[in-house]
């Protein structure tokens, strides 16, 4: 599978994923919705593991990004949850969904990837999109 490919597939989850957070916590509280989720990954991470015939990589450097990346999901999810509870999902989601523009923010001070003019005046038009979801 190519990488346009995987990126629109993830690209359907996250959306469904939003609308299923929603309906979730207009049952049930934002933390056990979290806890339900974290069941659903966990059944994702073991038909992985299996696909990868229960090998998993074992450099010590990945495995630490990979469950401080789990972490900093945990996190998020938590407080997306609590979001989407308290607030109009339309809202939530569009604002939640410039988490891109830290990831470039960290990328551009950590890893030292160069931005672009364009890419520039993109990261503005995003700040100016955060203000009018926001009000």
């Amino acid at each position: 599978m190519n990488w346009v490919s995987a990126a629109f597939l993830s690209l359907c989850s996250f959306g469904v994923w939003g609308l299923l957070t929603k309906l979730a916590v207009l049952h049930i509280d934002a933390k056990s919705a979290l806890i339900y989720q974290t069941i659903g990954v966990v059944v994702i991470a073991l038909i992985t593991l299996c696909l990868i015939n229960f090998r998993p990589a074992t450099d010590v450097k990945g495995i630490s990004y990979g469950i401080l990346t789990g972490l900093a999901y945990g996190v998020g999810c938590l407080f997306y949850f609590i979001a989407a509870s308290k607030g109009k999902i339309i809202t939530v989601v569009t604002l939640t969904a410039l988490y891109p523009l830290i990831t470039i923010i960290l990328a551009y001070l950590i890893l030292k990837e160069t931005v672009s003019a364009k890419q520039f005046f993109g990261i503005g038009l995003a700040f100016i999109a955060i203000l009018l979801m926001s009000t």
